[in-house]
């Protein structure tokens, strides 16, 4: 049994972690500052399948503010194995509007969070990043040794920024790190503002779907339990590794639309908006890295996996289907 701490507990991708960390028999202390950026709704339904576990502990906390990890924390009450770090503030476009909350969470919280590990004598630390880092002219499928210098937003330039700070931590102080860099994750109880969740509400009640751009855009998407999966086999000991995740599938935006009307059995009230500047047109990732380094490949195929996501709206309808999207 080992002691993990877990950024974000209520986030997508973290919740699911935990939830397969607990399942191992492992204790798990959660941090999260519950905040607004998407409905919180959709995170409190996350964090009540977890907080009645007897392993797992929970603290409504900002690792952006430094005052969490002081000497009199309560996170200080465990010699944890490892930190999995997947809080952030996520969201390419609304980055663009709001770039300061992203360099608090992104950059300042991940800086935290290295201090506490430095400070704690934790020797692994997982940073959650993302492929929005490789910009507009990656090659497809993109490799992990394609230049990650000329991010397009905030978001992606943040990420890079952590993915830095992570290296300092690693060379100054010998910290294991592994870095992920996520592709296109989807599956059940996702953020609003993805658009697995925005299409299959939209279509499911009805409400116009709107599409930035002309929909021959594509994206390479994974299943939430294979990027779950991937990151738990992160935590061996690797030196300092980035890694893609995920995006093994792609399809283009109409095809997509065109899928989820056939597993909702409705039609799409599709509106064409223009494209937004902050948005790639494709995404792609190649994973053999992952492979030589983890053994790691996805299970889930896409057809299968959006299946499981329009099973779970239904399900969840009475109150997915109010959630606010945009």
């Amino acid at each position: 049994m080992e002691n993990y701490l877990v950024s974000g507990a209520a986030g997508f991708i973290a919740s699911r972690v935990i939830e397969l960390l607990l399942d191992a028999g492992h204790n798990v202390v959660g941090v999260d500052n519950m905040n607004d950026a998407y409905d919180v709704r959709v995170k409190e339904y996350r964090l009540k399948k977890l907080v009645h576990h007897p392993n797992f502990t929970f603290h409504r906390s900002d690792i952006a503010e430094r005052k969490v990890f002081s000497d009199i924390s309560p996170l200080q009450q465990h010699k944890y194995s490892a930190i999995i770090h997947l809080a952030a503030r996520a969201g390419v476009r609304q980055s663009v509007d709001n770039p300061w909350v992203y360099v608090d969470t992104n950059i300042t919280g991940t800086l935290n969070l290295l201090e506490f590990c430095r400070e704690q004598n934790i020797p692994k630390f997982i940073l959650a990043s993302t492929s929005s880092v490789y910009g507009s002219e990656a090659p497809l499928p993109t490799p992990e040794t394609f230049n990650s210098d000329l991010p397009l937003q905030a978001y992606a330039a943040t990420k890079k920024g952590a993915e830095t700070l992570c290296h300092v931590y690693h060379y100054l102080y010998g910290l294991d790190v592994t870095i992920f860099r996520f592709f296109t994750v989807y599956g059940p109880a996702p953020r609003p503002d993805m658009v697995m969740f925005r299409f299959t509400q939209w279509i499911s009640e009805g409400r116009p779907v709107k599409v930035n751009g002309d929909g021959e855009q594509s994206r390479g998407f994974t299943y939430l339990d294979d990027i779950a999966r991937g990151i738990l086999l992160g935590l061996k000991p690797l030196g300092y590794e980035i890694i893609n995740l995920g995006g093994h599938e792609v399809i283009k935006i109409n095809d997509l639309i065109r899928m989820l009307e056939t597993l909702t059995g409705k039609t799409a009230k599709i509106e064409y908006l223009p494209r937004h500047p902050a948005d790639l047109s494709t995404n792609w990732a190649n994973v053999d890295k992952a492979k030589q380094l983890l053994g790691w490949e996805p299970r889930i195929g896409l057809q299968e996996g959006v299946s499981r996501m329009v099973d779970w709206y239904n399900k969840e309808r009475d109150w997915a289907s109010q959630i606010i999207t945009t």
